[in-house]
């Protein structure tokens, strides 16, 4: 498939949905796009300096900015997003997205019971640093093949370019759509999976997790409490490999998209979401 032929089965395939927002596609490359949403250049950060005491963690949130929250400003704009190892913004963002390893400690506590003797109390979305600590070493991320890991919309995508993973964003309605596509392509019925992680670990490194081990799979996310003030109310992310997707787009024809089936009901629904939402133009 050609990216122009991609493009226009996605335009039947959102048609088929009800999606009235193109996917984005995730690459990695080591030039910039232009007027590209990310973070500003932040303090040096690393495992070897934080164990050595030379991390000023009030310099280093001073430039605090989001994955998510870039992809969001990206997604309104139909614009590129981007985080790189001196434009990181978050300490665990840039570890997701495979620009850092290993992971500074701090990420290990704060996520989870927060630092004895401090007011910082942790976000409990784990129940111990050692759970974090697990949780870590399994999702692991590759080292960055390029300088710069790119979220954009699919569409941006030139001729001789290529997305690893594409990820929609969407409700439950429009997520029975891409979820029964998956299975239907690929008979696995544990085709989509859901594990634990911030918002950029479910759209990039739970993704790579499973295509290292040669596994096409989709993953479930947006269930980060952190992320969830850069996604619409009710929204889900669903991230798909490249390989998937393209055979998800081959299937089609012969899906329940094309037959007179329960998805009528649903597609109805999904017309009835866009207009509570003001989203139906």
């Amino acid at each position: 498939m050609t990216m122009k032929s991609v493009l226009e089965e996605t335009h039947t395939f959102l048609g088929h949905l009800g999606l009235n927002e193109e996917p984005f596609g995730v690459y990695y490359d080591d030039a910039k796009p232009e007027n590209a949403f990310g973070p500003k250049p932040g303090i040096p950060i690393s495992r070897e300096l934080e164990d050595q005491g030379n991390i000023d963690l009030q310099e280093m949130f001073k430039c605090f900015s989001c994955v998510i929250g870039n992809i969001w400003l990206a997604r309104k704009k139909r614009r590129a997003a981007f985080i790189s190892t001196e434009e990181y913004g978050c300490p665990g963002g840039v570890f997701y997205c495979s620009m850092m390893k290993p992971n500074l400690r701090f990420i290990e506590h704060y996520v989870t019971t927060g630092f004895d003797g401090t007011p910082v109390h942790g976000e409990r979305y784990l129940p111990s640093p050692e759970a974090m600590r697990t949780f870590l070493a399994k999702v692991d991320p590759r080292k960055a093949p390029a300088k710069y890991c790119i979220f954009k919309p699919l569409s941006l995508f030139a001729d001789n370019e290529e997305p690893e993973f594409v990820i929609f964003f969407a409700r439950p309605e429009v997520l029975t759509g891409l979820f029964i596509q998956t299975t239907f392509t690929t008979g696995d019925v544990d085709c989509v999976a859901s594990p634990f992680g911030a918002g950029c670990t479910n759209i990039i490194a739970w993704p790579l997790y499973y295509k290292e081990q040669g596994i096409e799979k989709a993953v479930l996310g947006g269930f980060d409490p952190s992320a969830r003030k850069y996604l619409k109310t009710d929204e889900l992310t669903f991230t798909v490999p490249w390989s998937l997707y393209k055979k998800m787009l081959a299937a089609l024809p012969e899906s329940m998209f094309n037959v007179d089936g329960e998805w009528t009901s649903v597609r109805k629904k999904v017309t009835r979401s866009a207009k509570a939402w003001g989203e139906d133009s």
